[in-house]
């Protein structure tokens, strides 16, 4: 049976069958379904129109591994309601193919907690959450923003993308080419699975990528080399030409004059031109620009009556080369950084290091002569797609960015986008059946997709908090302190309130002292200083007290231990690390053995008194006696490029004095400082550069080592040296710091910050 009929008694059966099979999941999610049911129930869901969170319950998402729920969510028309635990996983999946059941259980749980309990405290028992009672976490509070159209993760930066349609008329077909800092080139389906397995292209970044007829790709390198890929098959061609000594700054196609056929243009960082055959690949003999012997942009285009024009940007100048002559189009208040040329004859977009997008015709009788637009930073690439029948102009940011312009006044399309974390590094578009999906590349080494035929782009989406600077008060009461941009705000987690506390001021760092059992946050200012608030209902008009030594802002602040302690210590970008009296408000001792900024702060209480440790940019580890006012020991080179944090990691009962450093080479190394080598353990989760690190006992002597990368947060036990979990957070988080669990309960309360907001959550012992 065909047609309409047809079509509904296929989708009935299919309904049928995913009620039956959703009867079959076991509510419990620590539970494995069947097989089947992991592979195929959303399927099933997905073609009877029900894809549901009741025909897909959220007990089987830990266990799914259909690999493409985000492509099935993503071909839904009318979507059915109830989906927010599909809609939660989609945003992991990306993330979550090579993590253990139980790590997939906690990082939806506490996914899901954040997307509908923002800025609430903790559901109760009983809530939508009672699914996962054996969840070795429990959200407590988040305004944490999650993944979002997360297409494809890469383990180093994205620099180029491309894509191809090697059938013109399967549009369904098309394939997406990435290219990274590693040289390593990739093609990817439409549903971010690879179509074949990485190639190693090039011994430098792929910078470029251009498609040319066939789903042929060519590729240009920071090693001087440009060669081709066989996109369908997954295979390089050829390598076409190598300069030493030089790197490719651009590929384009140009169409020479008199001559139908185009060729495949580069450029390289000395200036050196070349054109090729696109079908023999062999150099071709056109007409050329003589350009200076530096970094050159270029675009082949049409001018205003058709004839072909190759554009050409030199630091603040381009030009524009008819295939006789050279003359100068435009001049630009900072160099150029990026080239477009929209469908329009005569038309070019250009983006600077400043931030001006600007449209150009390329003379004087064009209709446009000059439109410009400012934004926010530097403009990192640029793309032209069709949005709603109209050719839109699309700008990436190095704030992580994406904006939509109309070419012919440069007026914005929509909100401006927040799609990367880091810079955005290339965009490109894909064409499907119901219209375009934009893809765009950033420095968080995430590929995103965005549909252009919804609202997205026009009513924007929440962004996440950008926070700076987090403190957690040890309770039982939590109090959360945190910097959002330029206001400080205190709330109290378990009841929801919040107050502002400094407003207008950037704040590098927060820390919960107690002197006395007096709660006072102390708060580095960029004026160097440090000032020490009393949180307190109403408005207190007396100026807060201040801590002044400083050259620099401080980047750490810790308060140490001891029962009614008033001290505080400060790490700067001074290099210095400074004791503070807070009854006294004035310094102790002063610390200036470090050579650059000091980053990170810990300490620990033992039998001869108070340690504290500090770590930074110098790549050292240093140990001072807090009584005797020295160093305790040799300073510890940790070799893991800058010490990003430290924490004491001390078995209860155990002999001896253990340190874990943070690093940015994605090390984690445990460290004794009495033994002469000192190195004892290191793990590398392999997520990039790890930003913090915590510590806390479990089940008496066990070690846990909590770590944060580009992606999200890893326990590691760190007596076994074995990985327990791996918490999704798709953002990197810069700060970890814990406060003892509910007297009785064996638990940590953990907080995790970063600049797409803030996660509480209690860790359960006997749980892991």
């Amino acid at each position: 049976m065909s047609g309409p009929a047809g079509d509904d008694r296929h989708a009935e059966i299919h309904r049928q069958l995913a009620a039956a099979l959703a009867e079959l999941v076991p509510d419990d999610p620590s539970i494995p379904p069947h097989p089947y049911l992991r592979r195929h129930l959303a399927q099933h869901a997905a073609q009877g129109r029900v894809l549901d969170d009741h025909h897909v319950p959220p007990a089987l998402l830990p266990w799914e591994s259909s690999s493409g729920l985000g492509r099935l969510l993503a071909g839904e028309g009318d979507r059915p309601a109830q989906q927010q635990w599909l809609k939660t996983w989609a945003t992991l999946e990306p993330y979550a193919r090579d993590l253990s059941p139980l790590s997939r259980l906690t990082s939806l749980h506490l996914a899901h907690h954040a997307a509908m309990s923002r800025d609430t405290p903790a559901p109760r028992p009983g809530a939508p959450d009672a699914p996962f009672d054996r969840s070795p976490v429990t959200p407590l509070w988040s305004d944490y923003a999650g993944p979002d159209n997360v297409w494809a993760l890469n383990d180093a930066d994205v620099v180029s993308l491309t894509s191809t349609v090697p059938r013109p008329r399967a549009p369904h077909q098309a394939l997406l080419v990435t290219g990274d800092d590693h040289g390593v080139v990739r093609v990817l389906r439409r549903d971010g699975s690879a179509s074949a397995p990485p190639i190693t292209l090039h011994e430098g970044a792929v910078a470029h990528l251009l498609t040319l007829p066939g789903g042929i790709v060519a590729t240009g390198s920071t090693d001087g080399a440009v060669a081709m890929l066989d996109a369908p098959r997954g295979r390089p061609i050829r390598q076409v030409v190598r300069r030493t000594g030089a790197w490719v700054t651009a590929l384009t196609l140009h169409r020479p004059r008199d001559d139908r056929s185009p060729v495949l243009l580069a450029a390289w960082s000395d200036g050196h031109l070349a054109a090729y055959d696109t079908t023999t690949l062999k150099e071709a003999r056109v007409p050329l620009p003589s350009i200076s012997p530096a970094p050159a942009l270029l675009r082949g285009t049409t001018g205003p009556d058709g004839s072909a024009l190759l554009l050409v940007a030199q630091h603040d100048t381009v030009t524009g080369f008819d295939g006789r002559t050279t003359r100068i189009l435009s001049r630009h208040p900072a160099p150029v950084r990026t080239l477009a040329a929209p469908a329009e004859p005569g038309l070019y977009a250009v983006g600077d290091a400043d931030g001006t997008l600007s449209v150009h015709g390329v003379d004087a009788t064009s209709r446009t002569r000059s439109t410009r637009a400012t934004t926010s930073c530097a403009v990192t690439s640029l793309a032209v797609v069709t949005v709603e029948g109209r050719e839109t102009l699309v700008s990436g940011g190095a704030d992580g960015t994406v904006r939509l312009w109309r070419p012919e006044g440069l007026e914005p399309v929509g909100e401006p986008l927040q799609a990367h974390a880091e810079a955005v590094t290339a965009l490109t578009a894909l064409p499907e059946r119901s219209g375009t999906r934009l893809i765009t590349a950033g420095s968080d080494r995430t590929i995103r997709n965005w549909p252009l035929a919804g609202t997205e782009f026009r009513s924007g989406r929440p962004g996440w908090n950008r926070v700076t600077a987090s403190a957690l008060s040890s309770g039982p009461a939590h109090l959360l302190a945190v910097t959002e941009g330029t206001t400080t705000l205190v709330r109290d987690i378990g009841t929801g309130s919040k107050r502002s506390v400094i407003d207008d001021e950037p704040v590098t760092a927060l820390a919960w002292a107690g002197p006395h059992h007096r709660p006072v946050l102390a708060a580095a200012l960029s004026d160097n200083s440090i000032a020490l608030h009393t949180p307190a209902p109403g408005d207190d008009p007396t100026p807060p007290p201040r801590l002044r030594g400083h050259f620099s802002p401080a980047l750490a602040l810790l308060a140490l231990p001891g029962e009614g302690s008033g001290l505080l210590a400060s790490g700067s970008a001074d290099g210095t690390v400074r004791l503070w009296d807070l009854d006294r408000h004035r310094a102790v001792a002063v610390f200036d053995d470090h050579r650059f900024s000091v980053r990170c702060l810990a300490s620990t209480r033992t039998d001869d008194g108070v340690l504290l440790a500090s770590g930074g940019s110098d790549g050292n580890l240093r140990v001072w006696d807090v009584t005797a006012l020295a160093q305790r020991g040799p300073t510890i080179r940790c070799g893991q490029n800058i010490v990003n944090d430290v924490a004491f990691a001390r078995p209860r009962g155990g002999a001896g004095l253990r340190l874990v450093t943070a690093g940015q080479n994605g090390t984690l190394r445990l460290w004794d400082p009495d033994a002469p080598s000192g190195h004892l353990a290191e793990f590398a989760p392999g997520d990039g550069e790890l930003h913090a690190v915590t510590a806390f006992r479990a089940h008496g002597r066990r070690v846990v080592l909590a770590a944060a990368g580009a992606t999200g947060i890893h326990l590691w036990d760190a007596a076994a040296e074995r990985l327990l979990l791996r918490i999704v957070t798709g953002h990197p988080v810069s700060a970890l710091r814990t406060a003892p669990g509910p007297e009785g309960e064996p638990s940590t309360v953990l907080l995790a910050t970063g600049e797409a907001g803030t996660m509480i959550f209690r860790v359960h012992h006997d749980r892991l």
